[in-house]
């Protein structure tokens, strides 16, 4: 029988072995954890990030990043606290419906789903592309290089959480080297004047060749060092004691990517033909920086080098995204069947290959537009991708602020030190960044078509998805105050759900 509930919503009675079909197993600790969120980002550091210095000059670029990182530090101590807190796979989601309601869960599911897709298939794309140098393929054969990437990958998470997290550490471990690699070769040629070669505009500085709207074009950009670093919630049914692991992995992982963003920020720019070459005129700046310093001109050897850190973060995005729709369909807000897991394995392959599927419709859809691949593509997508991000960071931090307040109570094993300060200045940061997305022309049209597609999913949340709740942990947890719910502690059948 269906019930409804405050806020315009309807729950209806799980049937029986709802849950049972919907389990996951437990496997992660803190090193696992820390490997899946700096796989998750590594590619940043690969290709991607460079087109903001193109955008706003070194100087410039410096700031966005400076800013970014203090956003990305607000944020991630918040979660730190939140997740251990609230240790459901929904993560974000989980956050914004016990502290917002329905709607605000939705709102940030959704968008954290958006971010996660959209990442995937710009990583699938530019994966595809070594590939084709690798094999030799032509042009016309990159979708079918995208279709065997999502099921390659996708069936590797399916296959089970063990063999998912053995593989994100091996291929994050190989990116890091290749990283240590080009960071020890491009030493002996720095130059601190290559990082200022780009000449300013009309009244503005060496430090700001593009003045400080400049800057705040460059904001995406400084994102991708970071981008997906939160998802580490959603794996907290599948860790062994989210509450002492998680906030060793976030933060842990935050403090590999800072270093390797610094790194990588100086030491590709100052080399070769400096930010004037590596800001705008390639999308491959570890790669045109490895022909330097190593001197490798192999075209196969390199799209090997390159595909390393790219795979690394397409698995990891792939596996955020299955445990985000899992979730958010686990409770109702996406259709039912999507959050069906595998019998034995107690893998989610429903949403893994949904989430596939609109990924490779997404690259689908890019490719008839545009088949060569020409143009802002590579700008285009990014920025799509920031969009959802920016609006789930800031869903996500006016949740800290009112669980702090409403919730005192619920227990805290770890306390963000910057507390309610630091999340109102992630916040901010956010909120600016998600207004920026919409002020660059070149970026605009793909961010506008996003917005089309976050608009459609709030109508049919308000259309269907509100009327079909069921009392996943999530929603339990929310509607007691937090004395249901925790995963381990009661099955959500057995709760009452007055």
């Amino acid at each position: 029988m269906a019930k409804p509930r405050p806020q315009g919503v309807t729950y209806r009675e799980a049937e029986a072995g709802y849950f049972e079909k919907r389990g996951l197993r437990r496997h992660a600790g803190a090193w696992s954890l820390w490997a899946l969120g700096v796989g998750a980002v590594i590619s940043g550091d690969f290709s991607g990030w460079n087109l903001g210095v193109g955008q706003a000059g070194f100087g410039g670029f410096l700031v966005a990043v400076a800013i970014i990182t203090v956003m990305y530090l607000g944020l991630c101590f918040s979660i730190a606290e939140m997740s251990p807190a609230l240790p459901h796979t929904g993560g974000a989601y989980s956050f914004g419906r016990t502290a917002l309601g329905p709607w605000g869960g939705f709102i940030t599911g959704l968008a954290e789903n958006m971010e996660y897709v959209i990442t995937t298939a710009v990583v699938c794309y530019f994966a595809a592309a070594y590939l084709q140098n690798i094999f030799g393929t032509p042009d016309g054969a990159q979708p079918l290089w995208w279709l065997g990437l999502y099921v390659v990958f996708a069936g590797l998470n399916v296959l089970g959480v063990e063999a998912s997290f053995r593989f994100v550490v091996f291929m994050t471990a190989l990116a890091l080297a290749i990283l240590v690699i080009f960071f020890a070769s491009a030493l002996p040629h720095f130059s601190w004047g290559l990082l200022w070669n780009i000449s300013p505009d009309p009244g503005q500085s060496v430090f700001l060749p593009k003045g400080w709207l400049g800057v705040g074009a460059a904001l995406p950009f400084a994102i991708w060092l970071y981008l997906a670093i939160e998802q580490l919630p959603l794996a907290a049914e599948e860790s062994h004691d989210p509450k002492r692991d998680m906030p060793r992995g976030l933060l842990g992982g935050l403090a590999t990517l800072i270093v390797t963003a610094v790194l990588v920020t100086f030491l590709n720019m100052g080399i070769g033909g400096g930010a004037a070459y590596f800001g705008s005129e390639t999308e491959e700046p570890l790669l045109e920086g490895l022909k330097i310093t190593i001197g490798v001109t192999n075209a196969k050897v390199l799209g090997v080098v390159a595909v390393a850190g790219l795979i690394a973060s397409f698995h990891a995005i792939l596996y955020a995204f299955g445990r985000n729709i899992y979730s958010l369909s686990r409770a109702g807000y996406f259709p039912h069947w999507m959050s069906l897991t595998h019998g034995g394995r107690k893998t989610p392959w429903v949403a893994l290959l949904v989430g596939s599927a609109i990924g490779y419709a997404v690259l689908l859809m890019l490719y008839f537009v545009d088949p060569t691949g020409s143009g802002a593509f590579g700008g285009v997508i990014l920025n799509m991708a920031v969009f959802g991000a920016v609006i789930a960071y800031a869903m996500q931090m006016v949740s800290f602020l009112i669980l702090r307040r409403r919730f005192p109570d619920i227990a805290r094993p770890y306390r963000s030190p910057w507390g309610e300060p630091g999340a109102w200045v992630a916040l901010v940061i956010s909120g600016g960044t998600l207004a920026l997305l919409f002020a660059n022309p070149d970026f605009r049209p793909g961010v506008i078509g996003v917005a089309v597609w976050f608009l459609a999913g709030l109508v049919y949340f308000a259309a269907i998805g509100r009327h079909r709740l069921v009392l996943s942990p999530e929603e339990e947890f929310a509607l007691t105050g937090g004395r249901h719910g925790v995963p381990g502690q009661g099955a959500p059948e057995a709760a009452d759900p007055g």
